[in-house]
Protein backbone atom coordinates (compact mmCIF):
# COMPACT_ATOMS: atom_id res chain seq x y z
CA UNK A 1 0.00 0.00 0.00
CA UNK A 2 0.98 3.67 -0.80
CA UNK A 3 0.55 4.94 2.92
CA UNK A 4 3.05 1.76 3.98
CA UNK A 5 5.96 3.23 1.49
CA UNK A 6 9.48 4.00 3.85
CA UNK A 7 9.32 7.46 2.17
CA UNK A 8 6.65 8.49 4.76
CA UNK A 9 8.74 7.56 7.51
CA UNK A 10 11.25 10.26 6.73
CA UNK A 11 11.30 13.90 8.59
CA UNK A 12 9.00 16.19 6.81
CA UNK A 13 11.60 18.15 5.33
CA UNK A 14 13.60 15.42 3.74
CA UNK A 15 10.33 14.24 2.74
CA UNK A 16 9.37 17.17 1.25
CA UNK A 17 12.64 17.69 -0.90
CA UNK A 18 12.80 14.02 -1.63
CA UNK A 19 9.69 14.30 -3.61
CA UNK A 20 10.06 17.57 -5.29
CA UNK A 21 13.31 16.51 -6.59
CA UNK A 22 11.78 13.14 -7.69
CA UNK A 23 8.90 15.54 -9.40
CA UNK A 24 11.28 18.04 -10.93
CA UNK A 25 13.17 14.91 -12.63
CA UNK A 26 10.10 13.03 -14.20
CA UNK A 27 8.45 16.47 -15.10
CA UNK A 28 11.74 17.28 -16.69
CA UNK A 29 11.76 13.62 -18.58
CA UNK A 30 8.44 15.21 -19.72
CA UNK A 31 9.22 17.86 -21.15
CA UNK A 32 12.49 17.35 -23.14
CA UNK A 33 10.58 14.46 -24.75
CA UNK A 34 7.46 16.92 -26.05
CA UNK A 35 10.74 19.37 -27.52
CA UNK A 36 12.98 16.14 -28.45
CA UNK A 37 13.32 15.98 -32.46
CA UNK A 38 13.48 12.13 -33.20
CA UNK A 39 15.98 11.01 -34.86
CA UNK A 40 16.97 7.26 -35.46
CA UNK A 41 20.68 7.77 -35.17
CA UNK A 42 20.30 9.23 -31.50
CA UNK A 43 18.42 6.32 -30.45
CA UNK A 44 21.05 4.18 -31.47
CA UNK A 45 23.85 5.99 -30.00
CA UNK A 46 21.48 6.18 -26.60
CA UNK A 47 21.27 2.14 -27.17
CA UNK A 48 25.38 1.90 -27.55
CA UNK A 49 26.11 3.82 -24.56
CA UNK A 50 23.25 2.30 -22.26
CA UNK A 51 24.99 -0.72 -23.46
CA UNK A 52 28.69 0.16 -22.44
CA UNK A 53 26.68 1.34 -19.13
CA UNK A 54 25.31 -1.74 -17.98
CA UNK A 55 28.48 -3.58 -18.86
CA UNK A 56 30.15 -1.60 -16.45
CA UNK A 57 27.20 -2.12 -14.13
CA UNK A 58 27.81 -6.21 -14.31
CA UNK A 59 31.84 -5.74 -13.79
CA UNK A 60 30.93 -4.92 -9.77
CA UNK A 61 28.17 -7.03 -9.54
CA UNK A 62 30.23 -10.05 -7.78
CA UNK A 63 32.20 -7.22 -5.57
CA UNK A 64 29.15 -5.22 -4.99
CA UNK A 65 27.68 -1.89 -3.41
CA UNK A 66 28.93 -0.58 0.13
CA UNK A 67 25.91 0.66 1.71
CA UNK A 68 25.21 4.83 1.90
CA UNK A 69 26.85 7.22 -0.14
CA UNK A 70 28.58 5.82 -3.19
CA UNK A 71 31.04 6.44 -5.95
CA UNK A 72 30.42 5.11 -9.52
CA UNK A 73 32.22 5.82 -12.87
CA UNK A 74 28.99 5.78 -15.13
CA UNK A 75 29.50 9.37 -16.10
CA UNK A 76 32.10 8.33 -18.24
CA UNK A 77 28.95 7.25 -20.62
CA UNK A 78 26.64 9.64 -19.57
CA UNK A 79 28.63 12.66 -20.02
CA UNK A 80 28.97 11.28 -23.73
CA UNK A 81 25.22 11.17 -23.91
CA UNK A 82 24.89 14.52 -22.32
CA UNK A 83 27.15 16.30 -25.17
CA UNK A 84 26.31 14.42 -28.00
CA UNK A 85 22.08 14.29 -27.78
CA UNK A 86 19.12 16.00 -26.92
CA UNK A 87 18.34 16.14 -23.01
CA UNK A 88 15.64 13.60 -22.86
CA UNK A 89 18.46 11.03 -23.07
CA UNK A 90 20.63 12.27 -20.40
CA UNK A 91 18.08 13.28 -18.05
CA UNK A 92 16.69 9.44 -18.77
CA UNK A 93 19.96 7.52 -18.80
CA UNK A 94 20.78 7.00 -15.18
CA UNK A 95 16.86 5.81 -14.56
CA UNK A 96 17.98 2.48 -16.76
CA UNK A 97 21.70 2.34 -14.62
CA UNK A 98 20.31 2.36 -11.51
CA UNK A 99 17.31 0.07 -12.07
CA UNK A 100 19.86 -1.96 -13.33
CA UNK A 101 22.18 -1.48 -10.21
CA UNK A 102 19.28 -2.20 -7.71
CA UNK A 103 17.77 -5.41 -9.52
CA UNK A 104 21.57 -7.01 -10.41
CA UNK A 105 24.23 -5.51 -7.94
CA UNK A 106 22.24 -4.33 -4.34
CA UNK A 107 18.38 -3.61 -3.26
CA UNK A 108 18.34 -1.03 -1.69
CA UNK A 109 14.91 1.24 -0.59
CA UNK A 110 13.05 2.05 -3.47
CA UNK A 111 12.68 5.99 -3.08
CA UNK A 112 16.40 6.39 -2.67
CA UNK A 113 17.37 4.90 -5.93
CA UNK A 114 14.47 6.65 -7.13
CA UNK A 115 15.59 10.08 -6.07
CA UNK A 116 18.99 9.61 -7.19
CA UNK A 117 17.95 9.06 -10.52
CA UNK A 118 15.87 12.12 -10.59
CA UNK A 119 18.93 14.06 -9.17
CA UNK A 120 21.82 12.31 -11.28
CA UNK A 121 19.50 13.49 -14.37
CA UNK A 122 18.39 16.31 -14.03
CA UNK A 123 22.31 17.19 -12.99
CA UNK A 124 22.60 15.33 -16.88
CA UNK A 125 20.20 17.12 -18.38
CA UNK A 126 21.16 20.70 -17.34
CA UNK A 127 24.31 19.54 -18.74
CA UNK A 128 22.80 19.08 -21.96
CA UNK A 129 21.08 22.15 -22.23
CA UNK A 130 24.13 24.15 -20.96
CA UNK A 131 26.40 22.30 -23.73
CA UNK A 132 23.13 22.53 -26.88
CA UNK A 133 23.07 26.59 -26.05
CA UNK A 134 26.76 26.96 -26.26
CA UNK A 135 27.41 24.61 -29.42
CA UNK A 136 24.42 24.64 -31.80
CA UNK A 137 25.06 21.08 -33.43
CA UNK A 138 26.31 19.23 -30.22
CA UNK A 139 26.25 16.25 -32.74
CA UNK A 140 28.74 17.13 -35.27
CA UNK A 141 32.57 17.31 -34.36
CA UNK A 142 34.35 20.39 -35.13
CA UNK A 143 36.91 20.01 -38.05
CA UNK A 144 39.24 22.44 -37.34
CA UNK A 145 42.11 22.74 -34.34
CA UNK A 146 40.59 25.66 -32.70
CA UNK A 147 36.87 24.35 -32.40
CA UNK A 148 38.04 21.33 -31.29
CA UNK A 149 39.85 22.90 -28.41
CA UNK A 150 37.23 24.95 -27.72
CA UNK A 151 34.75 21.58 -27.89
CA UNK A 152 36.64 20.04 -25.41
CA UNK A 153 37.00 22.95 -23.70
CA UNK A 154 33.05 23.25 -23.51
CA UNK A 155 32.48 19.56 -22.89
CA UNK A 156 35.29 19.73 -19.53
CA UNK A 157 33.53 23.06 -18.71
CA UNK A 158 29.48 21.43 -18.96
CA UNK A 159 30.76 18.06 -17.36
CA UNK A 160 32.00 20.32 -14.34
CA UNK A 161 29.04 21.82 -13.89
CA UNK A 162 27.14 18.42 -13.67
CA UNK A 163 29.61 17.61 -10.90
CA UNK A 164 28.20 20.67 -9.03
CA UNK A 165 24.47 20.22 -9.64
CA UNK A 166 24.71 16.21 -8.28
CA UNK A 167 26.95 17.02 -5.35
CA UNK A 168 24.24 20.29 -4.62
CA UNK A 169 21.50 18.35 -5.19
CA UNK A 170 22.75 15.01 -2.64
CA UNK A 171 24.41 17.41 -0.56
CA UNK A 172 21.10 18.66 0.62
CA UNK A 173 19.49 16.08 1.13
CA UNK A 174 22.42 14.37 3.07
CA UNK A 175 22.48 17.34 5.48
CA UNK A 176 18.67 17.10 6.22
CA UNK A 177 19.19 13.78 6.86
CA UNK A 178 22.14 14.47 8.93
CA UNK A 179 23.10 18.09 9.92
CA UNK A 180 26.64 16.85 11.20
CA UNK A 181 28.02 15.85 8.00
CA UNK A 182 30.58 17.99 6.02
CA UNK A 183 30.84 18.85 2.40
CA UNK A 184 34.41 17.13 2.32
CA UNK A 185 33.49 14.10 3.80
CA UNK A 186 30.88 13.64 0.36
CA UNK A 187 33.54 14.68 -1.77
CA UNK A 188 35.96 11.59 -0.65
CA UNK A 189 39.27 13.93 -0.09
CA UNK A 190 41.76 14.17 -2.19
CA UNK A 191 41.49 10.13 -4.08
CA UNK A 192 37.87 11.61 -4.57
CA UNK A 193 38.65 14.55 -6.52
CA UNK A 194 41.15 12.34 -8.74
CA UNK A 195 38.22 10.29 -9.01
CA UNK A 196 35.90 12.57 -10.65
CA UNK A 197 38.81 14.23 -12.17
CA UNK A 198 39.58 11.22 -14.24
CA UNK A 199 36.15 10.43 -14.80
CA UNK A 200 35.64 13.70 -16.23
CA UNK A 201 37.96 13.12 -18.67
CA UNK A 202 37.17 9.95 -19.75
CA UNK A 203 33.65 10.95 -20.46
CA UNK A 204 35.08 13.69 -22.38
CA UNK A 205 37.21 11.55 -24.67
CA UNK A 206 34.33 8.48 -25.08
CA UNK A 207 32.16 11.46 -26.15
CA UNK A 208 34.78 12.46 -28.64
CA UNK A 209 35.13 8.88 -30.00
CA UNK A 210 31.58 8.54 -30.30
CA UNK A 211 31.29 11.49 -32.05
CA UNK A 212 33.71 10.07 -34.54
CA UNK A 213 31.72 6.60 -35.21
CA UNK A 214 30.09 4.83 -32.42
CA UNK A 215 31.50 1.57 -33.32
CA UNK A 216 34.45 3.48 -31.66
CA UNK A 217 33.37 2.88 -27.97
CA UNK A 218 34.16 -0.94 -28.21
CA UNK A 219 37.85 0.67 -27.43
CA UNK A 220 36.73 2.82 -24.56
CA UNK A 221 35.13 -0.25 -22.93
CA UNK A 222 37.79 -1.38 -21.56
CA UNK A 223 39.20 2.14 -19.95
CA UNK A 224 35.65 2.89 -18.35
CA UNK A 225 35.28 -0.76 -16.67
CA UNK A 226 38.99 0.03 -15.29
CA UNK A 227 37.59 3.18 -14.29
CA UNK A 228 34.48 1.78 -12.57
CA UNK A 229 36.68 -1.08 -10.50
CA UNK A 230 39.03 1.69 -9.40
CA UNK A 231 36.11 3.99 -8.18
CA UNK A 232 34.46 0.85 -6.29
CA UNK A 233 37.83 -0.44 -5.21
CA UNK A 234 38.64 2.82 -3.36
CA UNK A 235 34.95 3.25 -1.50
CA UNK A 236 35.28 -0.72 -0.63
CA UNK A 237 39.11 0.90 0.96
CA UNK A 238 37.27 3.91 2.29
CA UNK A 239 35.05 1.39 4.52
CA UNK A 240 37.29 -0.85 5.80
CA UNK A 241 39.07 2.00 7.06
CA UNK A 242 35.80 3.37 8.66
CA UNK A 243 33.89 2.21 12.07
CA UNK A 244 30.33 1.56 10.62
CA UNK A 245 28.72 3.16 13.82
CA UNK A 246 30.43 6.50 14.37
CA UNK A 247 32.14 6.77 11.34
CA UNK A 248 35.96 7.60 12.72
CA UNK A 249 39.28 5.29 12.03
CA UNK A 250 38.59 1.67 12.73
CA UNK A 251 40.89 0.51 15.35
CA UNK A 252 43.03 -1.11 12.85
CA UNK A 253 43.43 2.22 10.80
CA UNK A 254 43.77 3.99 13.98
CA UNK A 255 46.64 2.28 15.08
CA UNK A 256 48.22 2.10 11.60
CA UNK A 257 48.11 6.22 11.29
CA UNK A 258 48.76 6.46 14.85
CA UNK A 259 52.27 4.10 14.59
CA UNK A 260 53.49 6.40 11.80
CA UNK A 261 52.91 9.47 13.49
CA UNK A 262 54.41 8.48 16.34
CA UNK A 263 57.25 7.28 14.33
CA UNK A 264 57.84 10.97 13.12
CA UNK A 265 57.46 12.35 16.36
CA UNK A 266 60.04 10.11 18.21
CA UNK A 267 62.15 11.19 15.14
CA UNK A 268 61.92 14.67 15.50
CA UNK A 269 61.72 15.03 19.26
CA UNK A 270 58.02 16.11 18.77
CA UNK A 271 55.75 16.03 21.81
CA UNK A 272 52.70 13.93 21.33
CA UNK A 273 50.15 12.62 23.60
CA UNK A 274 47.37 9.97 23.73
CA UNK A 275 44.33 9.72 25.36
CA UNK A 276 41.81 6.78 25.70
CA UNK A 277 38.17 7.60 26.23
CA UNK A 278 35.18 5.26 27.90
CA UNK A 279 31.93 5.89 28.33
CA UNK A 280 30.71 5.45 31.50
CA UNK A 281 28.10 2.87 32.82
CA UNK A 282 27.40 2.22 28.81
CA UNK A 283 25.86 -0.92 29.13
CA UNK A 284 23.52 0.62 31.27
CA UNK A 285 22.29 2.66 28.33
CA UNK A 286 21.98 -0.30 26.13
CA UNK A 287 20.22 -2.66 28.60
CA UNK A 288 18.08 0.32 29.72
CA UNK A 289 16.82 2.34 26.50
CA UNK A 290 17.96 -0.08 24.03
CA UNK A 291 21.03 -0.32 21.46
CA UNK A 292 19.30 1.66 19.13
CA UNK A 293 19.68 4.64 21.75
CA UNK A 294 23.18 3.06 22.35
CA UNK A 295 24.30 3.40 18.96
CA UNK A 296 22.89 6.89 19.23
CA UNK A 297 25.66 7.60 21.77
CA UNK A 298 28.34 6.04 20.20
CA UNK A 299 27.61 8.60 16.91
CA UNK A 300 27.22 11.79 19.09
CA UNK A 301 30.02 10.82 20.62
CA UNK A 302 31.97 10.48 17.63
CA UNK A 303 30.42 13.97 16.41
CA UNK A 304 31.38 15.94 19.40
CA UNK A 305 35.23 14.53 19.40
CA UNK A 306 35.59 15.05 15.54
CA UNK A 307 34.23 18.72 16.04
CA UNK A 308 36.28 18.92 19.58
CA UNK A 309 39.35 18.05 17.61
CA UNK A 310 42.08 19.92 15.71
CA UNK A 311 41.90 18.49 12.33
CA UNK A 312 45.48 17.09 12.21
CA UNK A 313 44.51 14.95 15.68
CA UNK A 314 43.55 11.54 15.56
CA UNK A 315 40.37 9.65 16.66
CA UNK A 316 39.20 5.71 16.18
CA UNK A 317 36.65 3.78 18.28
CA UNK A 318 39.26 1.55 19.36
CA UNK A 319 36.33 -0.85 20.52
CA UNK A 320 32.77 -1.23 22.14
CA UNK A 321 32.28 2.09 24.21
CA UNK A 322 36.00 3.24 24.04
CA UNK A 323 37.32 5.52 21.60
CA UNK A 324 41.27 6.68 20.91
CA UNK A 325 42.80 9.88 20.44
CA UNK A 326 46.44 10.92 19.15
CA UNK A 327 47.20 14.79 19.62
CA UNK A 328 50.40 15.71 17.68
CA UNK A 329 52.45 18.43 19.19
CA UNK A 330 50.60 18.08 22.72
CA UNK A 331 52.95 18.28 26.15
CA UNK A 332 51.25 17.12 29.35
CA UNK A 333 49.29 20.18 30.23
CA UNK A 334 48.05 20.70 27.13
CA UNK A 335 47.00 17.32 26.40
CA UNK A 336 44.97 17.61 29.77
CA UNK A 337 43.58 20.94 29.06
CA UNK A 338 42.39 18.89 25.75
CA UNK A 339 40.75 15.82 27.56
CA UNK A 340 38.99 18.10 29.95
CA UNK A 341 37.66 19.93 27.34
CA UNK A 342 36.20 16.71 25.65
CA UNK A 343 34.84 15.64 28.85
CA UNK A 344 33.03 18.42 29.57
CA UNK A 345 31.45 18.61 25.45
CA UNK A 346 30.91 15.17 26.26
CA UNK A 347 28.85 15.52 29.75
CA UNK A 348 25.98 17.09 27.33
CA UNK A 349 25.52 14.67 25.29
CA UNK A 350 21.87 13.71 26.31
CA UNK A 351 20.59 9.79 25.90
CA UNK A 352 17.61 9.25 23.62
CA UNK A 353 14.44 9.10 25.59
CA UNK A 354 11.77 6.47 25.14
CA UNK A 355 8.60 8.83 25.18
CA UNK A 356 8.30 12.68 24.81
CA UNK A 357 8.10 12.89 28.37
CA UNK A 358 10.42 11.11 29.51
CA UNK A 359 13.63 13.23 30.72
CA UNK A 360 16.93 12.63 28.90
CA UNK A 361 19.53 11.87 31.24
CA UNK A 362 23.60 12.93 30.24
CA UNK A 363 26.29 10.29 29.57
CA UNK A 364 29.67 10.84 31.37
CA UNK A 365 33.13 9.57 30.19
CA UNK A 366 36.56 8.95 31.69
CA UNK A 367 39.56 9.99 30.01
CA UNK A 368 43.04 8.28 30.21
CA UNK A 369 45.75 10.50 29.22
CA UNK A 370 49.39 9.46 28.35
CA UNK A 371 52.28 11.49 26.80
CA UNK A 372 55.23 10.59 24.93
CA UNK A 373 58.32 10.41 27.23
CA UNK A 374 60.97 8.42 28.51
CA UNK A 375 60.46 5.23 28.69
CA UNK A 376 57.57 4.87 26.44
CA UNK A 377 58.70 3.51 22.96
CA UNK A 378 56.29 2.45 20.76
CA UNK A 379 52.50 3.07 20.55
CA UNK A 380 51.59 -0.33 22.40
CA UNK A 381 53.29 0.64 25.85
CA UNK A 382 51.85 4.54 24.83
CA UNK A 383 48.37 2.37 24.80
CA UNK A 384 49.03 0.20 27.96
CA UNK A 385 49.74 3.77 29.79
CA UNK A 386 46.80 5.54 29.10
CA UNK A 387 44.43 2.28 29.65
CA UNK A 388 45.82 2.31 33.24
CA UNK A 389 45.39 5.95 34.08
CA UNK A 390 41.66 5.48 32.38
CA UNK A 391 40.83 3.00 34.91
CA UNK A 392 42.09 5.01 37.75
CA UNK A 393 39.40 7.70 36.63
CA UNK A 394 37.32 5.08 37.11
CA UNK A 395 38.25 3.40 40.18
CA UNK A 396 38.42 7.77 41.51
CA UNK A 397 34.35 7.69 40.84
CA UNK A 398 34.76 8.13 36.77
CA UNK A 399 33.30 11.03 34.97
CA UNK A 400 37.43 12.66 35.74
CA UNK A 401 40.74 12.60 33.27
CA UNK A 402 43.77 10.98 34.73
CA UNK A 403 47.84 11.68 33.58
CA UNK A 404 49.81 8.35 33.02
CA UNK A 405 53.01 8.83 35.09
CA UNK A 406 56.26 8.78 33.54
CA UNK A 407 56.95 5.15 33.54
CA UNK A 408 54.45 2.48 32.15
CA UNK A 409 52.50 1.18 35.19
Amino acid sequence: MIQNWPVWALPVRLRSYVLAVTAAGAAGVGVAAALTHWRLSDVLLYGFLLAFGAVTVETIRRAGEPAGSHRDAHGVWELATAVLLPPFFALTAPVFVLALTQWRVRRTLAYRRVFSAAAVGLSYGATSMAFHAAWRRPGLLPASAPKLALWVALALGCGALRFAVNYALMFTAVRLDDPAVKLRDMLGGREGLYNDAAELCMGVLVAFAAGVAAVTLVVALPCGILLQRSASHAQLLRASRTDAKTGLLSAVAWQREATVQLSRAIRTRSPVAVAMVDIDHFKQVNDTYGHLAGDAVLASVAAALTGGLREYDLAGRFGGEEFSLLLPDTDADEAMRVAERLRVILSQIAIPAQSADAPEPHITVSIGVAVLVPGLSDLTELLAAADTALYRAKRAGRNLVRLAGAAPV
